[in-house]
């Protein structure tokens, strides 16, 4: 469940930075790197991210409110005999 939520977050970011430009600067980055708002290339993207916020949306419910982003490490305490 951690790398679903690493991946979900860095492509919701992604998402976010592409709202960014786009409101800014009227410049879509994913429309530019598919050449083209309606390619299937830009559809898929944009169909990943909307999948991952709404992981993110989720997520929290499924695991009583925490979003991991890290792995539980267990100490290993090791015996000096």
């Amino acid at each position: 469940m951690v790398i679903a939520n690493l991946i979900s977050y860095i492509l919701v970011l992604l998402g976010a930075v592409n709202w960014g430009l786009f409101g800014i600067f009227n410049f879509n980055l994913v429309s530019a790197i598919f050449m083209g708002p309606r390619s299937v290339g830009s559809i898929i993207v944009y169909s990943l991210i909307t999948l991952a916020a709404i992981w993110l949306i989720i997520s929290p419910i499924i695991t009583n409110g925490m979003l991991k982003l890290r792995g539980d490490r267990v100490a290993r305490e090791t015996k000096n005999a």
